[in-house]
């Protein structure tokens, strides 16, 4: 065949695209040929750790190449992120990255060394949880209603805890007072710990926390659940209402978290790395339903105009209540 050739240039034109076929469907199949590290931007412990950690141990069990976590804190999760954002665009780093890193810091930083949008490609969405409203057991008000009710008549005499500037603990909590209508006083701590603490002896009269951080202290009768931050009732906490159904309705809050790669990394890894990912959720159910969240697969389709949503939609927010960082 290659007698119609007459020259080594049109020979390396004619094999140009099978050569290019083969190396595509060598990287589809090849990858990962070494261990893929995974940029946790946080200590040990906590959500991201739990995503990150649970999920290097099924992909390094399905590829059979290792997956490991690396915890990179600093500056909330401004640190780990922009490594990650720096690292080099092959698949052998990644990231977890939720609300925090991926829709809070543009706006809680007035300069940050790296853009959500522009410098990661979203993999996979693949883990979601609540927030649950919780009060202390001898308020007066027993009800949501009865409580906007209060806090519309004498503004600023409800107490909210918050887990320190820019938490989801604090945001959560603006974001309740905007769709309320209503304005709490809100007193700071460092991290939920302590608020929990001063919530069970009486001195704070609510705080906004993940359903599994929350639910121990409602079961045990030390505070009252009021209403779950979410479309559903959480089947952790059946007899907790939504806001919706306590009376302020639209006000639908889940975090969530998943993997990140940066940009430019190539569509074969992404593919593939979705394609294990997937197959892995299985897997990752009862790990992620022991620890208060549930398995969510949201489309390849839908991840990046997800994430731009929900960074568009959580910038006004806290561009709105004047929330900064530095």
């Amino acid at each position: 065949m290659l007698r119609f050739c007459r020259s080594p240039a049109a020979v390396a034109v004619a094999l140009a695209p099978l050569m290019l076929g083969a190396a595509v469907a060598q990287s589809q199949t090849a990858y990962p040929d070494r261990p893929v590290k995974i940029i946790v931007p946080i200590g040990p412990g906590g959500s991201y750790d739990l995503v990150g950690r649970h999920l290097a141990d099924v992909l390094s069990k399905r590829t059979g190449q290792a997956f490991f976590v690396e915890n990179k804190p600093g500056a909330g999760t401004v640190v780990g992120t922009q490594a990650a954002a720096q690292s080099e665009p092959d698949g052998y780093t990644l990231m977890v990255g939720g609300l925090s890193n991926m829709a809070f810091n543009s706006a809680l930083y007035s300069k940050l060394g790296y853009d959500p949008l522009r410098d990661f490609i979203p993999v996979a969405v693949i883990y979601r949880f609540g927030y649950v409203m919780v009060g202390r057991k001898d308020m007066p008000q027993l009800r949501l209603q009865d409580i906007v009710a209060a806090a519309k008549a004498d503004p600023g005499t409800i107490t909210v805890a918050t887990a320190g500037v820019g938490t989801g603990q604090q945001l959560v909590a603006a974001a309740f007072m905007k769709a309320a209508g209503v304005k709490l006083l809100e007193v700071p701590y460092k991290g939920s710990p302590p608020a929990f603490t001063d919530l069970l002896a009486g001195r704070i009269d609510l705080f906004f926390d993940s359903i599994a951080a929350g639910l121990p202290y409602v079961q045990s009768g030390q505070v009252r659940g009021i209403a779950v931050l979410s479309s559903k009732r959480s089947p952790l906490a059946p007899d907790v209402p939504t806001m919706s159904e306590a009376g302020v309705p639209g006000l639908d809050v889940d975090s969530w978290l998943g993997i990140f790669a940066p940009a430019r990394t190539p569509p074969a890894v992404i593919a593939a790395l979705r394609r294990d990912i997937r197959a892995s959720l299985p897997d990752l159910k009862e790990r992620f339903e022991k620890s208060g969240g549930e398995i969510w697969d949201l489309p390849d389709k839908r991840l990046d105009a997800f994430v731009a949503s929900e960074h568009q939609n959580w910038t006004k927010l806290i561009r709105e209540a004047g929330i900064k960082l530095d």
